[in-house]
């Protein structure tokens, strides 16, 4: 189950990466104890063994998606030479190359121009776009105001913490997208003082929701707010969208964004880690600008570091992004976009199944690959701990889900009988690896049996 077949490509590549430094005198490396090394490795094996299978086709819980074989190999490949993408004199070939592949992630979202890097994660990217925001605002003498909705990513609020900048929420609605109305009434009630920043998610942690980023867009006319877009997890969906679909429509506004966060560990088929931020002004890297006593002397040519606030970052992620995107380019109608469009129609094919049950109930469709379901019960409580007890027992069938609390009225049938206050425990799936959607009947099935079992 676990591919081997590019270990074989790996070795090839490895000759041709030796045979670059051919002229150099030959060196007598450290001897390694073979034997050593095999029982560690076995041992380590061993304890990796407890995990969930994130590989397979039965995980369908969390948003882990296992790397393209190509990414994998590639970073394999430069950890011979672990470059470090700082400066040029660390990671010359790997910062090109970096360069190159997040130009091509521009180019997907629509950017005529950016300034943009890779970073260890979204985190760290959603960090930078908020501090450039807090600089922004500062350099004008106000101060940073970052309204972001209650389904946003808890992140914003911590960074915005740790940056010293205001953070506020705006109010979703019943599908998890932030309320519209209420950011326009919480922009009336700004001054002249505050510098807002609007993170808008293009795709929820939670349920997959996407903002409207269209109407937002449309506000931030009149009252010129900043607009950053996160998109750590639903950024690669525009390749597939419908121009028709409400997630399709926002998806087309994304260009006219004055930042944008996405993760290629997600979506993009990448290991851990590698995120990326990108602003539509290269103008913002004159925040950036610092001084190096030892480092930016081997080139004259722009050092990635001068533009990023992490320090030494890893040269394997960018050569792993670039391998993947040269043999799968970011494409509307390509074999990449080809995948997610596998991702979203699993997703809708287990709501339907969902929807037309009576032991379940639904929110609305998703909007991209996120499912979540409550179970059908007498009370809330009930429902949480039916919830959870299908978690256990699918998990008993190899199928294994993940569990969330949201509010109540995101499901109009439980809102309807209980109320729209108080929170639900749910399930949830990520139907984010492409095999999903073949595998749909048997992930159902044994759905359905854990389901009896509980019922």
């Amino acid at each position: 189950m676990l591919e081997r077949e590019s270990l074989e490509i790996l070795q090839e590549a490895l000759g041709r990466l030796e045979a670059g430094f051919a002229a150099l005198p030959r060196f007598a490396a450290r001897e390694l104890d073979v034997s050593a090394m095999r029982g560690v490795l076995e041992l380590a094996a061993l304890r990796m063994q407890d995990n969930y299978p994130y590989f397979h086709p039965l995980y369908a819980g969390q948003m882990l998606k296992p790397p393209h074989p190509v990414a994998r190999a590639a970073y394999a490949l430069a950890t011979w030479i672990n470059p470090n993408n700082h400066a040029l004199d660390g990671g010359r070939a790997s910062s090109a190359m970096e360069v190159e592949a997040v130009a091509e992630i521009a180019r997907m979202m629509g950017f005529a121009q950016h300034l943009g890097h890779l970073t260890s994660g979204g985190t760290v990217a959603n960090l930078e776009a908020l501090w450039v925001s807090g600089r922004l605002a500062a350099e004008q003498g106000k101060t940073a105001l970052v309204l972001c909705s209650e389904q946003a990513h808890y992140t914003h609020e911590r960074i915005s913490a740790v940056l010293g900048l205001k953070c506020e929420t705006i109010a979703v609605d019943t599908r998890g997208r932030m309320d519209v109305a209420g950011l326009t009434r919480r922009i009336q009630q700004t001054d002249g003082d505050d510098s807002v920043t609007v993170v808008v998610t293009f795709g929820t942690t939670a349920v997959g929701a996407v903002d409207p980023l269209d109407e937002i867009l449309r506000l931030q006319e009149g009252y010129g707010f900043r607009v950053h877009v996160d998109a750590a997890y639903g950024g690669y969906f525009p390749l597939t969208l419908g121009a028709d679909e409400e997630a399709g429509s926002a998806a087309r506004g994304i260009a006219a964004a004055d930042s944008l966060v996405i993760d290629p560990h997600k979506h993009g088929l990448q290991p851990y880690g590698c995120g990326c931020v990108l602003f539509r002004d290269p103008a913002v890297g004159r925040f950036y600008k610092h001084d190096s006593p030892y480092t930016y002397f081997s080139s004259a040519e722009l050092h990635l570091g001068e533009i990023t606030l992490e320090c030494s970052r890893a040269g394997a992620a960018a050569v792993a992004l670039w391998s993947t995107q040269k043999l799968l380019p970011l494409e509307r109608g390509g074999e990449f976009a080809g995948m997610l469009g596998d991702c979203r129609a699993a997703a809708l094919d287990l709501y339907q199944r969902l929807d037309n049950g009576a032991r379940f109930v639904t929110m609305a469709a998703p909007q991209l690959d996120i499912v979540c379901w409550a179970m059908q019960a007498d009370t809330l409580e009930q429902s949480g701990a039916r919830a959870r007890e299908v978690f256990d027992a699918a998990a008993a069938r190899d199928l294994h889900l993940a569990l969330v609390r949201l509010p109540v009225r995101f499901f109009p049938e439980l809102a309807t009988e209980f109320g729209e206050a108080g929170m639900v425990t749910c399930l949830r799936s990520v139907l984010m690896k492409p095999e999903h959607r073949g595998w749909l009947p048997e992930i159902w099935q044994r759905l359905d049996a854990a389901a009896d079992t509980v019922l």
